[in-house]
């Protein structure tokens, strides 16, 4: 996900996908405390979209 295309997005639409990120880092923690996690990294890419998110709505709220 890249940065120029959230800040296409609606403030609402960004909070729906930060919602949704944020459910799949609930599963994916309890995939990797179980043992049944098959791409670690997805762990590592969904933190980054969540942060990506988070900056852009402070942006946009700011400004």
């Amino acid at each position: 996900m890249k940065a120029s295309d959230l800040r296409t997005k609606s403030q609402d639409q960004l909070k729906e996908e930060l919602g949704n990120l944020r459910k799949e880092a609930f599963n994916l923690r309890f995939q990797k405390a179980g043992g049944q996690l098959g791409k670690t990294a997805r762990v590592r890419q969904v933190r980054r979209d969540i942060a990506r998110i988070k900056t852009v709505l402070g942006a946009k709220a700011a400004g």
